[in-house]
Order: structure tokens, then C-alpha cells, then sequence
């Protein structure tokens, strides 16, 4: 998971560089990177696993001369890649996943080429996007082709002489969003860091779209097209609560799942409402509209240092975030019967753990755990997020009902089959709350606003409708299995 932002501008570029990558934070725990074109390439990277992007890069940002650059803000790699090709220097950054990276790598080797970056004992993603882009003749080509020979997903900023190419991918699972300042443009992954640096949206770029940006203003170089399958979770937990993608925006989102898991609480009592800060805070003051029961904050995150526990690679990072970010208030806590909104339970040991038993040690009268979205069922294809199925709780549910591993859980998938009652059962036990209710997948959809079959749903459900359009049934077997073995 990254954000990538971009600046072309009449002047020095480097101040709405800084700002609008630094609004791409929560997307990321590991390295920041910026690049600037001047006379020449400038470019800085660091890791920010420890500091925040801006105590990294404001003395560098400063001493950055140029009218252009790209900016990241990455998980797990090391942005911008600076290549020498044979249609000229350019600088890159990237946000998605290639599922497939080790067989590219292999065929490439067998060409010739030769890689420099690791990360993680793996070739760096984003070095192996430039590599495959280099093959062919032109930037514009090499990008087509390159969408050709992935599974997975990559929108990606190429930074060079002609000006930023930006290229959404080709379903569109990841978005990018043009703004405009005057005489100068950008693109972002977030809208959220337009505002406050001027820019207003003007495009979201369609999948498969190819645009440049440059003084001469914005120029298409390949167009897109209708089919698109972007990532339902941008809404339910990784986008900004102010950012906005095919023009809709994340917080309205946010509360209008709540509002439909209030709809469906008529059976209980409660005295307060709350959220985990702070993507579940969105979905809990929806609830509480709907439900009209007090919003009120039994927990409290300190904001300095610690950002979401779900984005660091190590589970001892993730549970020590979790455990430090959020600070109980006894006062609010003790003799309430609280519901918890939480945007989804992935491992399920956080909110246990750091969340649920928190509100019982300072006198909680009853815990009801609402996630906004249904039970997790299959790690992520499209994005660098959970990518073992042994790490869902879903499936630990599963495999202790089932005395094993299966490969069918259609059933389970289904809110109205008993095997999924009993698999919410196990999981409300295991958490130690008092109910547990999760969102439906229809409910869901519903809240976004957009039609299912422009939704990537792969995480709940377990399909790729476009993927299978491409005749990648096998590929998805084959992925399922290695997922079960990780």
C-alpha cells in the first residue's frame, strides 16, 4: 500500500510537493521518498518507520530546485527508482502489487537485465515496473505492455524531461486524481491533499488511462475505459475520511455504514456509541445519527508517533501501536453498555486485545463489536496488505469448526446460511464481547454508492469477475493455494 502524489508548476515546485506527498501518511509506515526536476534530477529517500514524513523531508524540500517532481509514501519499498534508459533518465514511483513478480523477474534475468534493489529479500517492486517498462521503445508502450504481463495491480508517476506521465491501473483497483492550481496541475492518490495546497479536482483518471502533465498543461496519451474494480476498502478503512474517489467521498461513506449497521441493532440497548480512532469514528457517528444514542470517545488516540496499526509489516509493531495509540477514559467507560464501530476485524487480536479488553478493565457493562464490513475471507491480490489467509480470523473460525482447512466457504460467505452464524458465534467468543454484527457485503455496496460490478469485493467474497474476463481462473486456484500455505 502507497500513496503517490505529483506537481508540474510554473515555478518551484518543491513546497506543494512536500505538503501534498506528506497528506499520503496513512497509507503508509516504511519509506517516504520525493524526486525533482530542474536542471537535473533531485532526489532524497528515507526510512520513516520511526519519524513522521515531514520531520524526514522539510530541510530536504528546501534545498529542492526544480518546476516538477513525484512524491511517495510507501509500506514496504524504497521510492522513487531513478533509471538511465534508452529513451532517457526518468524517475518512478508506484502504488499496487504484482502477484506475479517472481516469474517477470525470471524472464527478465533470462533477457539480460540485472536488479539492485531488494526489499525484503525480494526484488523492489517498483524497479521491476521501470525494468519492464524499458523494454520496449517508449514510455506510453512500455506502460501498455507492462499492464499486459502483471497480475496484480500498479498505477504508478513517471517523472522525466517531457513532464509527469501518470497511468492508472487497469482496472482501476487504485484511484488517481487530477487537480488544478491556476497555471499549475497535479495528481494524487488522495484528494485530500488538494485543498489545503489550492488545487481543485478535475479529472479522476479512468483504468488503463495514460495522461501527461507538463507546462503545456495536460495532454491524454492513451484513453481508458468503463471496466473498473477499484478497491471497496479505499471507503470502508484506507482512503482519508476527506478524500473522494470516482466523486465519492469517504466520511459520507463512513456514516452511511454505520447508519445501516444501526438499522440493524433494534434488539439491543445501549448507552453510548463509539468508534476506534480513527477510521472506525466515521462509521460510529453514522450510527449514532441513526440510532440516536450518544457519540461519545471511551477511547482516545494519541496522536503523536502513532500511526495505524494495521499498516507496519512485523505483528510486534502492529500490536505495540495498538496497544500505545489508544487511551481509556475510565469516566465514560465504567457502568455503559457501549457499541464499538470498528471498519473491519482482520486478525481479530487487536480489538481483542487492545481495544475490547480495555473497555472491560475500566468497568464496561457490555462490549457490541460492529465492523462496517463483513468477515475478511481472503488476503488481498491487488494491494500490499494481509497476505496470508492463516492470518483471518474468519478462517480460524472456520478450520476450528470444520476440524480443517476448506477450500469452498461460500456457505460461510453467506450471512443467512447457519455455518455463518455459528462462524460469528466462534468469533464473538473469541474476541470476548458481548454481540457481534457484522456489515453485509449488500449493505456495503449499498453505502459506497456504486454498482457491485465496478467494486473490487475480492477480500469478502473471493472474486475477480474482471480477472476471470482475462480467463484467470487457474492463476486464481493456484493463488488460494499458495495463500493457504503461507
Amino acid at each position: 500500500m502507497s500513496g503517490i502524489f505529483g506537481v508540474v508548476s510554473k515555478g518551484d515546485c518543491a513546497k506543494a510537493l512536500f505538503y501534498g506527498t506528506d497528506y499520503h501518511s496513512h497509507l503508509g509506515t516504511e519509506f517516504g521518498g520525493m524526486a525533482v526536476l530542474g536542471e537535473d534530477f533531485t532526489r532524497q529517500i528515507h526510512n520513516i518507520s520511526q519519524t513522521q514524513f515531514k520531520s524526514k523531508f522539510y530541510e530536504d524540500s528546501r534545498r529542492m530546485k526544480g518546476n516538477k517532481g513525484i512524491g511517495v509514501i510507501s509500506a514496504s519499498e524504497e521510492q522513487p527508482m531513478y533509471l538511465k534508459s534508452k529513451f532517457g533518465p526518468f524517475c518512478i514511483v508506484t502504488n499496487g502489487f504484482i502477484e506475479n513478480a517472481e516469474e517477470l523477474v525470471r524472464d527478465l534475468l533470462k533477457k539480460g537485465a540485472s536488479f539492485s534493489e531488494f526489499s525484503k529479500d525480494n526484488v523492489n517492486a517498483t524497479e521491476l515496473i521501470a525494468k519492464l517498462i524499458t523494454q520496449e521503445d517508449d514510455l506510453v508502450t512500455g506502460i501498455e505492455k507492462m499492464f499486459d504481463v502483471i497480475e496484480g495491480s500498479c498505477s504508478l508517476l513517471i517523472l522525466n524531461r517531457d513532464g509527469i506521465y501518470a497511468a492508472r491501473d487497469r482496472f482501476g483497483y487504485t484511484p488517481l486524481i487530477i487537480g488544478k492550481f491556476r497555471e499549475d496541475w497535479a495528481i494524487t492518490s488522495e484528494t485530500c491533499a488538494f485543498p489545503n495546497n489550492d488545487f481543485e479536482t478535475v479529472k479522476f483518471l479512468q483504468p488503463g488511462e495514460i495522461i501527461l502533465l507538463n507546462e503545456k498543461g495536460m495532454t491524454q496519451k492513451k484513453p481508458g475505459h468503463e471496466t473498473n474494480q477499484i478497491c471497496a476498502f479505499l471507503w470502508v478503512y484506507t482512503g482519508f475520511p476527506a478524500s473522494t474517489y470516482e466523486g465519492i467521498n469517504v466520511e459520507m461513506t463512513r456514516e452511511r455504514c454505520g447508519r445501516s449497521l444501526a438499522k440493524r441493532d433494534k434488539d439491543i440497548k445501549v448507552d453510548v456509541v463509539s468508534g476506534v480512532p480513527d477510521s472506525g469514528v466515521g462509521h460510529a457517528i453514522g450510527y449514532a445519527i441513526e440510532s440516536g444514542k450518544p457519540y461519545r470517545r471511551p477511547l482516545v488516540k494519541y496522536t503523536p508517533g502513532y500511526g495505524r496499526s494495521y499498516t507496519p509489516p512485523s505483528q510486534e509493531t502492529r500490536d505495540l501501536v495498538a496497544r500505545m495509540k489508544l487511551v481509556p477514559v475510565k469516566e465514560i467507560i465504567e457502568g455503559n453498555r457501549i457499541v464499538v464501530c470498528e471498519d473491519s476485524i482482520v486478525r481479530g487480536t487487536q480489538l481483542k486485545n487492545f481495544t475490547v479488553k480495555k473497555l472491560w478493565d475500566n468497568g464496561a457493562k457490555e462490549v457490541h463489536a460492529r465492523p462496517a464490513c463483513p468477515p475478511l475471507m481472503f488476503p488481498c491480490r491487488f494491494n500490499l496488505s494481509t497476505r496470508s489467509i492463516n492470518e483471518l480470523v474468519a478462517r480460524r473460525a472456520i478450520r476450528s469448526l470444520e476440524g480443517r482447512d476448506i477450500d469452498d466457504v461460500s456457505e460461510y460467505i453467506d450471512h443467512r446460511s447457519e455455518k455463518y452464524k455459528s462462524m460469528v458465534d466462534w468469533i464473538t467468543k473469541d474476541l470476548e464481547v458481548t454481540t457481534l454484527r457484522y456489515q453485509t457485503v449488500e449493505d456495503m455496496i449499498s453505502a459506497i454508492g456504486m454498482p457491485k460490478e465496478k467494486l473490487c469485493l475480492y477480500c469478502w467474497t473471493g472474486k475477480c469477475p474482471n480477472r476471470e474476463k482475462r480467463g484467470s481462473q487457474d492463476k486464481d486456484k493456484k493463488a488460494f493455494a499458495s495463500a493457504m500455505t503461507r
